[in-house]
C-alpha cells in the first residue's frame, strides 16, 4: 500500500497562504505597473497641454483704458492682516498664555 503525504482536494494552510502571497504580489506589481504607465503619459501629455493652452491676450500700446478699474493695493490687504494678528497676539498675552517675552518675541518677528 503507497501512502501519499498531502491532501487531494482542497489546499491546506500552507497552499493557502502561498497562493494568497502569489495573487497579492502579482497584484501589487500590476498595479505599480499601471501608476507607472499612468505618470509616463502624463508626463508625456504636459507639453502638448501647454501648447493648447490660449495666448496670452495682447499687449495693449497706446492709450491705457479710461474705464477699467485699478487694481486693488495689495498693502492695504497686508496691512489689515498685520493688525489682526497683532490683535489676536494682544488677546492672547492678555490671557496669559503668551509671557511677556514671547508677547514680545512674536510682535518683532511680526513687524520685522
Amino acid at each position: 500500500m503507497v501512502f501519499r503525504a498531502g491532501r487531494i482536494g482542497r489546499p491546506g494552510l500552507l497552499g493557502t497562504v502561498a497562493r494568497t502571497a502569489v495573487v497579492a504580489g502579482t497584484a501589487r506589481a500590476t498595479a505599480n505597473a499601471v501608476d507607472r504607465h499612468a505618470q509616463r503619459r502624463a508626463e508625456e501629455s504636459r507639453p502638448y497641454a501647454a501648447q493648447q493652452a490660449p495666448p496670452p491676450p495682447p499687449q495693449q500700446y497706446g492709450r491705457p483704458d479710461p474705464y477699467a478699474r485699478p487694481a486693488p493695493a495689495p498693502a492695504a490687504a497686508e496691512s489689515e492682516d498685520l493688525v489682526e494678528k497683532l490683535h489676536s497676539l494682544g488677546e492672547l498675552h492678555a490671557s496669559g498664555v503668551l509671557s511677556d517675552d514671547e508677547f514680545a518675541a512674536a510682535k518683532r518677528q511680526l513687524l520685522g
